[in-house]
């Protein structure tokens, strides 16, 4: 039987199980820490993901064992948790109930359950659980060996230059792996639209940069280049969360970053305590995320 913890988290008693489990091995980051993580960043994250159905990456074994996407509430997923009953085509059923972490308390009954990573789409439920029209456009920039980070960096400031000329502002995020994020806020549209635009905008960054950018899918085309994909501008796919773990040999978290972090010579793998470092420090980075709304052309 698993040794349990009980803490009063906003009001709600939780019982935290293997607190002392290593998930991470080569680091020694355990399932405590984890939790503790999430608990600390969970101002400056839970902006990001609230009113976002949630797709959790489970490793109740550590990142060295099983894992698994869940997309729907699992058994026992206590009441006080919010939900939301939406459609899954091409899965296995219709529509599933999906988890809503709009609370410090849902974040830490995630974690606890060995989440170690947290992907959102780029549009919101509202209050009755009725699906928005997304309110975010994103890029995730993905280096095909040889190419590494440095070939994201450059192809970001490129992308950045052309949305610049669209009029629309970007704002960077490692993926906490080997590539960068580029999201745009935007005023409420519809994801065929935004699926276009970015799909466009990376098919003309491709005919500018061939020696370096792909906009296709073929995993043939992408050696030694950097694949622009838009497609996670798709209703049915997600994006690992700002300031979300990921499960890899390290702890590294996908981090939000300034333009001059990526157009100088700083390192851009972060852990935990980087992270929390850095939001003392700079504050919340994507804030814009959430206030700014542009028209796309």
């Amino acid at each position: 039987m698993s040794a349990k913890t009980r803490v009063e988290v906003e009001g709600t008693r939780l019982a935290l199980s293997n607190l002392d489990k290593v998930l991470y091995p080569e680091h020694g980051f355990t399932k405590g820490e984890v939790i503790d993580y999430y608990a600390r960043i969970a101002p400056v994250m839970l902006p990001h993901i609230t009113g976002r159905p949630s797709t959790r990456l489970r490793y109740p074994e550590g990142v060295d064992g099983q894992s698994f996407f869940e997309k729907n509430a699992p058994p026992h997923t206590p009441g006080w948790v919010r939900t939301a009953h939406l459609p899954t085509p091409g899965g296995s059923r219709d529509s599933i109930d999906f988890v809503i972490i709009d609370d410090l308390r849902t974040l830490v009954w995630s974690a606890n359950l060995a989440a170690l990573e947290l992907h959102v789409p780029q549009w919101r439920v509202g209050p009755r659980g009725g699906a928005h029209e997304p309110d975010l456009l994103v890029f995730d920039l993905d280096p095909g060996p040889p190419a590494g980070l440095e070939a994201a960096r450059e192809v970001s400031v490129m992308l950045r230059e052309l949305l610049d000329d669209d009029g629309l502002r970007s704002f960077p995020k490692t993926s906490g792996r080997k590539g960068l994020h580029l999201y745009v806020p935007i005023t409420e549209t519809s994801d065929e639209r935004t699926s276009a635009y970015a799909k466009e905008a990376a098919q003309r960054l491709e005919k500018d940069h061939r020696d370096l950018v792909v906009s296709r899918m073929d995993k043939k085309l992408r050696r030694g280049k950097v694949f622009v994909d838009w497609s996670q501008n798709n209703r049915h796919k997600t994006t690992v969360a700002p300031y979300s773990l990921r499960a890899a040999e390290e702890p590294y978290v996908s981090t939000p970053v300034t333009w001059d972090e990526i157009e100088g010579d700083a390192e851009l793998r972060f852990g935990p305590d980087d992270v929390r470092d850095r939001v003392e420090r700079d504050g919340d980075l994507l804030e814009p995320l959430l206030e700014l709304r542009q028209k796309l052309p």
